[in-house]
């Protein structure tokens, strides 16, 4: 009996990752990896909310991506220093002026003590664009 209830929440959470589309080849595609343990996720296209936060698709030119980067600070690192280990959540923008159809980017983020740090590059892993922190804060 107990079976069941979790079949239907792992497919209900399933479900929600599911496969990502066809890139399309008219537009540029960016890829979002962090580092294991963390969650780092696609918030915001040029202003406006983004349907899926694992990658953007975007038309050639110049974009403005705004990311929501979360992760792990050990204790006595500044803002909780008497409590455990705390989650920190950053938000981060990357603008870019050389977006081009049928190229794949990648952004990467990685913590660096209370900071995060979001390099995006392009298809010869050449850096194209550093990430400009917006602000940060315990959840």
């Amino acid at each position: 009996m107990r079976k069941l209830p979790a079949a239907c929440l792992l497919a209900s959470l399933t479900a929600c990752a599911g496969p990502l589309p066809q890139p399309d080849p008219g537009q540029a595609w960016i890829d979002l990896r962090g580092e294991p343990g963390t969650t780092f996720m696609a918030d915001r296209l040029d202003g406006g909310r983004t349907a899926d936060g694992r990658y953007y698709q975007v038309t050639p030119g110049r974009h403005e991506l705004e990311m929501r980067y979360q992760f792990e600070v050990a204790s006595g690192s500044g803002l909780n220093s008497d409590a455990g280990p705390f989650q920190l959540t950053c938000h981060v923008r990357i603008r870019y002026d050389g977006f081009a159809a049928g190229e794949r980017y990648r952004i990467d983020a990685r913590p660096i003590v209370m900071r995060p740090q979001v390099l995006m590059y392009d298809a010869r892993r050449q850096v194209v664009a550093r990430g400009e922190t917006l602000g940060c804060g315990p959840i």
